[in-house]
């Protein structure tokens, strides 16, 4: 059973985001940056399932520019077999990712494909639900358990009421949640062992696949600054605040 596993490169989410003076978007310039978190937790995921024995090939799949071998080589380092880098410095948004992924999936032909519920530079959450809906694939989003056997996948997601449990045929795409698993640290015998692995690196124009951005960004400001709290002395005086001042009441 092959695995793949869709992962984006950003922003690092220890560093604070800065807006580019002229509003255009967020400044890039020397800012650490590594795998969207949500995308780890499903390259860990699909290692586990390696490890179980109920995959047996993991695929990492990254679209961005050539610094995105990085994000795909820890991915390697994490226990992915092999990795293929689609060569791009557009910034795609979620529906040109899954035509692109869509055409990777049809040279590939993974029986499942785990990927991050969404990615916290842009927090669309998006790909996963247009890529299936592209592949005429089931779909489980936000899973917080996965369980993979005799061509189906059960998992169990989180709602609002509590725990959802699905079963879904595959081919299916399966979005990651937060609390899926704790992600490894890739030990430095991996990260040696991850430099000799095989990247396939494609230029996104040769798939001839429509990237076209649908939508125009007019522009990107820094959320307004919070302001500092205030002690009321009564719940009275608290009423009557949150009449006339915060006129949530």
């Amino acid at each position: 059973m092959k695995v793949l596993v869709p992962v984006k490169r950003v922003i690092d989410y220890n560093v604070k985001a800065r807006v580019k003076p002229d509003q255009t978007g967020v400044d890039l310039a020397n800012v650490k940056m590594s795998m969207n978190p949500f995308d780890e937790i499903a390259v860990e995921e699909a290692v586990r399932l390696k490890e179980k024995g109920a995959a047996t090939e993991v695929v990492a799949v990254s679209i961005g520019p050539v610094q995105a071998q990085e994000t795909l080589r820890t991915a390697l380092a994490m226990g992915a077999d092999r990795a293929i880098l689609i060569q791009t410095t557009d910034d795609l948004e979620p529906l040109a990712v899954a035509k692109v992924l869509q055409k990777i999936i049809g040279e590939e032909s993974p029986d499942v494909v785990i990927m991050g519920k969404q990615a916290i530079d842009g927090d669309n959450a998006a790909t996963g639900q247009m890529l299936a809906a592209i592949l005429g694939w089931p779909q489980a989003t936000f899973a917080s358990a996965v369980e993979l056997s005799a061509g189906k996948a059960k998992v169990t997601r989180e709602v609002d009421g509590g725990l959802q449990t699905l079963e879904v045929d595959l081919p299916a795409i399966v979005t990651a949640d937060l609390r899926l698993n704790e992600p490894r640290y890739a030990s430095l015998p991996n990260i040696m062992k991850a430099k000799k692995k095989p990247l396939d690196i494609k230029e996104l124009a040769s798939l001839g696949v429509d990237t076209a951005p649908r939508l125009k960004v007019v522009k990107v400001t820094e959320p307004p600054k919070r302001a500092g709290g205030v002690k009321v002395e009564t719940a009275a005086d608290l009423v009557m605040k949150l009449k006339t001042e915060a006129g949530v009441l």
